[in-house]
């Protein structure tokens, strides 16, 4: 799994074939990511896809967990385009934490396979540098009825 650091990410998102989405309006009193020193920070970004959620609903009950995983990805996407919009995407060093917040049917114990969406994505498009912390939190509610919400914390060259 190695990605020069020297590559462009976006040149190796096109090699994917995978587009940033336009960065999600906040749906509280929040900027999407703020910089402080090296590190960039996202906030929570939902799976929005044209500005309305994909799905909503509990992960183990009537959300699937394969169709969550596919969420997460999404969210990973969303962090994506606005630590692109506040940097470019192409000043980041790595990856260094994602947390990953899981609306979770009663018993679903399954949050770190969801969140593996997110990580595996990161790890495809970075490489080396998308290898990073991690927590998966099984939560009772998400803003909006989410089944999956996903946060970067980013350092930059």
């Amino acid at each position: 799994m190695t990605t020069p650091q020297t590559q462009s990410w976006h040149a190796r998102l096109a090699e994917l074939g995978i587009r940033l989405p336009s960065v999600a309006a906040p749906v509280a009193a929040y900027v999407p990511a703020v910089r402080t020193g090296q590190l960039v920070m996202t906030s929570g970004q939902l799976p929005f896809v044209d500005g309305g959620l994909r799905r909503t609903g509990k992960v183990g009950g009537s959300v699937d967990p394969e169709d969550a995983a596919h969420d997460a990805k999404l969210c990973a996407l969303n962090a994506l385009a606005a630590i692109d919009d506040l940097v470019g995407l192409d000043s980041v060093a790595r990856i260094v934490k994602v947390v990953g917040y899981v609306a979770s049917a009663e018993g679903f114990t399954g949050q770190p396979r969801v969140v593996n969406g997110a990580s595996e994505l990161l790890g495809r498009v970075f490489g080396d540098a998308g290898r990073h912390a991690r927590s998966a939190v099984g939560v009772a509610e998400l803003p909006l009825g989410a089944p999956v919400e996903v946060e970067l914390t980013v350092e930059l060259r």
